[in-house]
């Protein structure tokens, strides 16, 4: 490989010179629904190990219809991030889906690694839109029987780096 006075690391420069192997734009309108599903909601993968050869991560689209929600689900020992493109998100989450809060448009959610939870689109009238990402590169996906609390606590987020 002719050396271009660049340093990558330790990888080396592979024989397509990245044309192929390195950056990957997929369209909006290529996404692959054939991924792991909960009731309620429809998930696309947009990045995977088999779509790009992604190690570490898993990115996608989720659509919850008007006025529907999911069924209680966990993800195995992955990390979540759900970014709220369109519409209002309300998620519940705990052994009896016991805490509730809500993420609109611009909103991003944090589920930690075993946290039951479900997914609620408060609007009866518009799709849920969200992006979404995993710190792995499947889809890990346990669907779980719960019988939910009455009346869920709303838990209001925190900063805890700056506490007002």
């Amino acid at each position: 490989m002719p050396h271009d006075g660049h340093d990558h690391g330790s990888l080396e420069v592979p024989p397509d010179g990245w044309k192929h192997s390195g950056v990957r734009v997929i369209p909006g309108d290529k996404l692959d629904t054939n991924t792991a599903q909960t009731p309620g909601m429809n998930r696309a993968a947009a990045i995977n190990l088999a779509r790009v050869g992604a190690q570490k991560i898993w990115a996608g689209t989720v659509h919850i219809h008007a006025n529907a929600k999911t069924g209680a689900h966990h993800h195995g020992p992955l990390e979540s991030v759900i970014y709220v493109v369109k519409g209002r998100a309300r998620l519940r989450w705990g052994e009896a889906l016991e805490y509730v809060a809500e993420a609109g448009p611009g909103d991003f959610i944090y589920v930690p690694p075993f946290v039951p939870h479900q997914e609620i689109n408060a609007l009866e009238d518009e799709t849920l839109e969200c992006v979404l990402v995993r710190s792995d590169n499947e889809a890990v996906v346990v669907n779980l029987e719960i019988e939910p609390a009455e009346q869920p606590e709303n838990v209001p987020w925190i900063d805890p780096i700056h506490k007002g």
